[in-house]
Parts: structure tokens; C-alpha cells; sequence
């Protein structure tokens, strides 16, 4: 069966194209505005463009951020798509005095590039072993991804850094802890890249859903 896949809606993220992209990997994808349409899902995507503050807003005026807890909670998947990334993290340098959802310890910051901000364009990101996001070959046509972002995560443990990339600075490209991660590029505008690595985290969804039923 296609694992469920909750996809959050709070009107500050690119939906239509990750659906699309998570519905052509394999997810049966719902898209979710408030908790009260929530089906039992098999995992749930953070996507996000925009403001930190009032990202952080919408969720919560929508109680979204408790279907991530909960998901959380309850060691289901959470992928977090590059605003959607920052927001798993504590705080951000973009919006004094406004928290996230603290599922990652650590803050957001602007990078500290003399290169022109923001960054857009397509870059190389070197994985860890081990990460399920890591594409098996090590070349450059499965490591790189499209981005657009003027901040990146900085999480307390170095350990939490899944994927680094460059932009005239090296920063946090991808991280994550147990089934909560993210991704600061656009896996659903990455073309084969992008889509491979929405593959391999739905093939990781539907696995855990496997061994949760025989459980």
C-alpha cells in the first residue's frame, strides 16, 4: 500500500508542486489545513517559503504545530522542506522573539556570505553516511538541488548536520534526529535529484508502516 502522507497547509509554501512530486515517488498524499482533517497518517511534510514569524503564525493560529508534535511524538516521519526546515528549529534571526517548533535544538541565522544574498541557484551538497535523504552514488548528478534562502540552520550538535553545502560559506544543507529531518533546497524542484530523494524517504515511510503493521 502507499504510505499516507500528510502534507501541511498554512498558505506559505510551494503545495501543489511537492504533492505532485511526493504522489509521482509513490505517497498517498494529503493535504491538511487543520487538525480536525487529519486522517491517521504514515508521516507528515512540513513544506514552507516565506517569513519565519508568520510562518510560525499561520501554523499556529491553524494548530498545525500540533500534528507535527504529535507526529513527532509518536515516531512518526517529519520532513521539514526548506522554510519548513528552519521552522523544526528553535528560533530565527529573521524573527526576534518568535519561536518554532523546537523539534531540533538550535537557531536561524543569515548567512554570513559576502556572496550576494539570497542564494538561488543549484548546489552540490556533500551527505553524510548514513542518511536516508544520501543518494547510494556519490556524483554530482544526485547531490544537487535547487535552492532559494537568505538563512540557514545551525543546529547545537554538529551531529545533527546530515548535508552541507556551499554558498561562498558552508552551511547547513540538510538535518535531522531519528525520524525528524529537513532539507533546506527544494527536493520537488531538483528534478531527478530532487525526486530521488523524495523516493528514498517515502520508501523509509513505507518500510517503518511494514514493520509497524507486523508488529
Amino acid at each position: 500500500m502507499r504510505p499516507v502522507v500528510a502534507v501541511l497547509d498554512y498558505e506559505m509554501s510551494n503545495l501543489r508542486s511537492a504533492c505532485k512530486a511526493l504522489e509521482h515517488v509513490g505517497a498517498d498524499v494529503h493535504v491538511v489545513r487543520d487538525p480536525a482533517e487529519l486522517r491517521t497518517p504514515d508521516a507528515v511534510v512540513l513544506p514552507g517559503v516565506g517569513h519565519f514569524g508568520e510562518a510560525m503564525r499561520r501554523i499556529r493560529a491553524s494548530r498545525l504545530d500540533t500534528v507535527v508534535h504529535e507526529a513527532a511524538g509518536r515516531g512518526l516521519p517529519v520532513l521539514g522542506i526548506c522554510l519548513g526546515l528552519q521552522l523544526l528549529f528553535d528560533e530565527s534571526e529573521e524573527s526576534p522573539g518568535a519561536t518554532g517548533l523546537g523539534l531540533l535544538p538550535g537557531s536561524v541565522r543569515r548567512l554570513r556570505t559576502e556572496r550576494k544574498l539570497p542564494h538561488i541557484g543549484w548546489s552540490r551538497v556533500r551527505w553524510q553516511p548514513g542518511s536516508v535523504l544520501a543518494p547510494a552514488a556519490e556524483d554530482d548528478a544526485s547531490s544537487t538541488y535547487y535552492f532559494v534562502h537568505t538563512f540557514g540552520c545551525e543546529p547545537e550538535d554538529p551531529d545533527l548536520v546530515v548535508g552541507r553545502a556551499e554558498h561562498g560559506v558552508g552551511f547547513c544543507a540538510a538535518a535531522g534526529r531519528g525520524d525528524v529531518m529537513g532539507v533546506q533546497f527544494h527536493p520537488e524542484k531538483s528534478s531527478a535529484a530532487g525526486l530521488g530523494l523524495l523516493g528514498r524517504w517515502v520508501a523509509g515511510v513505507a518500510v517503518g508502516d511494514a514493520r509497524a503493521s507486523v508488529s
